[in-house]
């Protein structure tokens, strides 16, 4: 028997529909929801040959941990198209623009974190397998869908991944408080991957020698850090600008 997961949401739910049908087992909606927004979703359902299965709020509650599900639940396939980096990058007809999280452990801030991928055209979001929260029924919630549109891959040694992006010409920058550069006086428009590290720790040390650049984020006011996900959606939005300028 296939093993499966439950998502939640609306943008969780119908992302998943659209993008990969075949992977949704049961839809699960609140019976007490008969508003548009639901009728939507049913259509949606239906037109893809996804069985629904009408359920109290009791039961939803406990499909998705007592979170805040909107009223709509799906049982998926848990199995993840096997995803190479080769994959992405073979593929691609313009410079690489990565996002690679160093050990990222809240389910909230990986979520946000695919969802700046995906407006910013991110080609692929790598993370470690260890020491890493992973995709889950919360971190699809949050993403509103990008977990389903941005390709996020994991590996088994980061540091080695660095190295093999190096040699494919991808030019890797961390994002360092400490940096002497920063990041208004970075310019680079070639292929870049840029490296994030986690809540609290930021990089490791090892991660940190890997790459070819540090870059800080100038900081105006009192605050001296950033959350991992604001600081992705600013070093990407920065990236994008400079591409498209």
């Amino acid at each position: 028997m296939a093993e499966t997961r439950v998502i939640h949401g609306f943008h969780a739910v119908t992302a998943r529909i659209r993008q990969h049908a075949d992977s949704v087992l049961e839809l699960y909606v609140d019976t007490q929801r008969r508003d548009p927004r639901v009728r939507d979703l049913l259509k949606l359902a239906e037109s893809n040959n996804v069985r629904v299965v009408p359920v109290d709020t009791k039961r939803l509650d406990g499909m998705a941990g007592n979170a805040r599900h909107q009223g709509v639940a799906a049982r998926v396939d848990a199995a993840q198209k096997v995803r190479h980096l080769d994959d992405v990058l073979d593929t691609l007809t313009e410079p690489a623009l990565l996002l690679v999280l160093d050990g990222v452990q809240d389910p909230h801030n990986l979520g946000a974190c695919l969802r700046s991928a995906d407006a910013f055209g991110i080609h692929a979001v790598i993370a470690p397998k260890d020491r890493a929260v992973g995709l889950n029924a919360t971190v699809e919630k949050v993403a509103c869908g990008a977990a389903e549109t941005v390709p996020y891959i994991t590996v088994t040694n980061l540091a080695r991944t660095l190295r093999e992006l190096q040699e494919r010409d991808i030019w890797v920058v961390g994002a360092d408080s400490e940096a002497k550069t920063d990041l208004y006086g970075f310019r680079h428009t070639g292929a870049l991957a840029w490296v994030l590290g986690a809540e609290g720790e930021g990089l490791r040390r090892l991660t940190q020698e890997t790459c070819d650049q540090l870059v800080r984020i100038p900081m105006l006011g009192n605050v001296e850090s950033l959350n991992v996900s604001v600081s992705a959606g600013v070093c990407l939005f920065e990236s994008r600008r400079q591409r498209m300028g």
